[in-house]
């Protein structure tokens, strides 16, 4: 009975066919370092090169994946994955070449870029962390593994955590902002809501930090440029939020196209190996971007064949589109150049990936008809993406409390971005339906009912320059540019106004204007709608601004004209009604900004956890002092702070205490603070703590986030919270990049932004 159970566990061991069949789900019974150590141990040197190859299909027509230029690269065992690719027929029908014609009948990972939502769209990312909500922010990326995964996807190029204190730059629209303890909690419930608690389900996809590292900080702003910074600066301002995403269970990392110390990141093996692997202990794949490794030799790095072995000596396990891998390694193998070993070792990450998501045991777990007809874009999913949408809105201003609105008398709604459901999914929204999106103008008529007249103009184009206004509206993102003269369209527009007891104008930028490629020297709302704005202010009528941006932008005469500025970013699917529900206050604004919005170009890079010079300014008034670090022509301080934002209620702060004025490294301190309701309305809060460290080996910023909370407080109540510090929280790389606790003592501030005031002292002790 032993000899023939040893026989046939040997015979179970030894067959990866079986999870090729179709029609049943085999477990396989080995653990997954046996069974993929046997698999690999079958396969061809050309069946490995493969598998670290991710090729692109495009959206294959549903019944011509066998004809597919892709296909016979499949059957040849020469892919490991695809992306862009979408639905549950056209990926089975692609799946089945893998599992039933390859030799190995290895299944396929299915990418896409899955950055905030699939059908069902959320916030742009810096709109979405401007909810400092990490359960809803996590909850988004759950619905979008949810509708994802019920569509046959399983890998997610998402979260995006680069910090970024670069406007200028498209791609800060993905990413949550300047700050890196901020930006540190969103990756952490991103990987969490994608990933979940067990990737062997059906509703769990693989999620992938990008882009690895440093890629929001390009010099000039300017996409896909230089990136040059200190070690120390890395380390402390830069590296927080991957490091996050890594301890937090991220199964890939993606590398960013930019270079650091002089070479690409893609072929960086101290950061792809010394860093993420030996000092992080990542235990996942890496991944380019596409064709990352290819474009290492418009960097100078050499040909197709040496900047192929570079990528795969510093850590890369998967090319991405290029084919650098593909056509090159088995030559440089030859040439010793790469070895085996390291191919082999490549391999073996992406296919315990696979073996995680349960691939081997079912290929078809995620190719499920019955799910993608039910599960995505359902009435329940798009009620939480309004919901989600409402608190990531952000008031930055509210002149005698113009708003909420009343739902009655005659609104007139006026502006580009009033009436373009196209944009408000805003950028990388590449699974959206841009066509069962909510508009403004649609979302206030919902809203309203019939409670109020709503009257509705263009009142001008997105800019006076039409070819600027196509680069601006690509992918399908309209705004059906208006042939008319300016003078048409603009007294329409006042000729609606006039009628109207109010004015809501819709402006700013189209979505396509930030996300990638999408740079911008100029961070003004485009001059059309400034003139448009400011022809509309002249009629006398309140005017409320909602203002659709991908980034912060310079807004200095719309501060100091208009009466009332909703930042709505590019609020998702459920855009105009979100916008609405605020505008009419049926949900109360607590959107906080994630981005410092300065008052020139000039300033940037500009962000509030900057270090002090030598000379400071010594007064917060713009006025000009010489021989202090300030402008001749500008003040200092920005716009709108981060952590900044406004809400129909008030709070106030008041009764700041600490459990002691000294902690030792292995105490805890208690910090409290009571906040008061003391408006109108019920409302959202985030209480935010800042510390300083007064004195350090190096030189240390002047506040730096430390924790918050949002909370919701009835009008007329009050709170108590309470934040703990411990030495963990007060660590900083010093000049040997060694992370410590330096003794000293260090201010604590708390309030509604980063310009809190009430503050206290404390000291930690050796």
């Amino acid at each position: 009975m032993k000899i023939k159970f040893a026989i046939l566990l040997f015979v179970l061991l030894g067959t990866v066919t079986s999870f090729a069949q179709k029609s049943k789900k085999v477990m396989p019974i080995a653990t997954k370092e046996i069974f993929v150590s046997d698999l690999l141990a079958k396969m061809t040197l050309e069946e490995k090169i493969g598998q670290l190859n991710l090729p692109t299909s495009g959206d294959i027509t549903t019944g011509q994946a066998n004809s597919s230029n892709i296909a016979k690269k499949i059957e040849e065992g020469k892919v490991g994955g695809l992306f862009n690719i979408k639905s549950v027929q056209k990926i089975k029908e692609v799946q089945k070449i893998a599992v039933e014609k390859s030799r190995l009948k290895i299944p396929l990972l299915f990418g896409m870029d899955v950055i905030h939502g699939y059908e069902t769209t959320f916030p742009i990312p810096l709109g979405l962390s401007c909810s400092w909500n990490m359960d809803l922010i996590k909850r988004s990326a759950q619905i979008a593994a949810q509708e994802a995964s019920a569509d046959g996807i399983n890998w997610t190029f998402s979260p995006m955590v680069d910090i970024s204190r670069e406007p200028r730059w498209g791609r800060i629209s993905e990413g949550s902002g300047e700050d890196p303890y901020l930006g540190s909690q969103v990756a952490k419930a991103m990987v969490h809501g994608y990933q979940g608690d067990d990737l062997n389900k059906n509703n769990t996809i693989l999620s992938c930090v990008k882009h690895f590292a440093l890629y929001g900080a390009p010099e000039a702003g300017r996409e896909y440029n230089t990136v040059d910074m200190s070690r120390i600066r890395i380390y402390n301002d830069y590296f927080p939020p991957y490091k996050a995403a890594v301890d937090a269970g991220v199964s890939s990392v993606m590398a960013s196209f930019n270079e650091i110390d002089g070479i690409p990141a893609t072929g960086n093996k101290w950061l792809l190996t010394d860093v993420l692997r030996k000092q992080w202990n990542f235990k996942g794949f890496v991944v380019t971007d596409y064709t990352g490794i290819n474009e290492m030799t418009e960097h100078g790095m050499g040909d197709l064949q040496t900047v192929s072995a570079l990528a795969l000596n510093a850590g890369v396990e998967m090319d991405m589109v290029g084919e650098g891998f593909l056509t090159t390694l088995k030559k440089s193998i030859d040439e010793g150049k790469v070895t085996l070993a390291q191919i082999d070792n490549a391999v073996r990450l992406i296919l315990n990936a696979k073996y995680d998501l349960g691939l081997f045991q079912d290929p078809y777990k995620y190719c499920d008809f019955n799910r993608a007809k039910t599960e995505i874009f359902t009435q329940s999913n798009r009620a939480e993406a309004r919901k989600i949408a409402s608190e990531s809105l952000v008031l930055l201003k509210n002149k005698n409390q113009l708003l909420p609105l009343k739902k009655s008398g005659t609104i007139a709604l006026i502006g580009p971005l009033a009436d373009a459901k196209e944009n408000m999914a805003g950028t990388w929204s590449v699974a959206t339906k841009q066509e069962n999106s909510v508009s403004l103008l649609a979302g206030i008529k919902s809203v309203v009912g019939a409670s109020a007249k709503i009257v509705y103009a263009k009142g001008s184009n997105l800019d006076y320059d039409a070819a600027l206004e196509e680069r601006a509206t690509m992918f399908g993102k309209t705004l059906h540019r208006d042939n008319r003269s300016k003078e048409e369209m603009l007294s329409e527009a006042l000729a609606i106004a006039n009628q109207a007891d109010i004015i809501v104008a819709a402006l700013g930028e189209a979505a396509e204007m930030s996300g990638e490629s999408s740079s911008r020297t100029n961070l003004e709302i485009p001059q059309a709608q400034k003139d448009l704005l400011q022809a509309l202010l002249k009629t006398g009528k309140p005017v409320v601004l909602v203002l659709f941006n991908g980034r912060p932008l310079v807004l200095n005469q719309e501060n100091d004209t208009v009466p009332a500025i909703l930042d709505v970013w590019f609020a998702g699917s459920e855009a105009g009604l979100a916008i609405a529900d605020v505008l009419f206050g049926n949900e109360n604004p607590s959107g906080k900004l994630t981005a410092t919005f300065p008052r020139s170009v000039g300033q940037i890079p500009i962000y509030y956890n900057h270090k002090n010079t030598g000379r400071p300014l010594g007064n917060k008034d713009g006025i000009f002092e010489k021989f202090k670090s300030n402008y001749l022509d500008e003040r200092n301080e920005p716009l709108f702070p981060f952590g900044y934002g406004l809400s129909y209620t008030t709070f106030d702060y008041s009764n700041l205490k600490i459990s002691s004025t000294k902690i030792s490294p292995s105490e805890t301190l208690k910090v409290t603070v009571d906040v008061a309701n003391t408006g109108n309305f019920d409302g959202k809060e985030v209480v935010q703590l800042y510390i300083r460290d007064l004195v350090g080996s190096v030189t240390r910023p002047v506040r730096e986030l430390k924790g918050f909370q949002k909370i919701n407080i009835k009008k007329g109540e009050k709170q108590t919270m309470t934040f703990q510090i411990t030495a963990e929280d007060l660590k900083f790389y010093n000049s040997d990049l060694q992370f410590i606790a330096e003794p000293g003592e260090f201010e604590i501030f708390v309030g509604s932004n980063s310009n809190a005031e009430l503050k206290t002292l404390f000291e930690l002790v050796k």
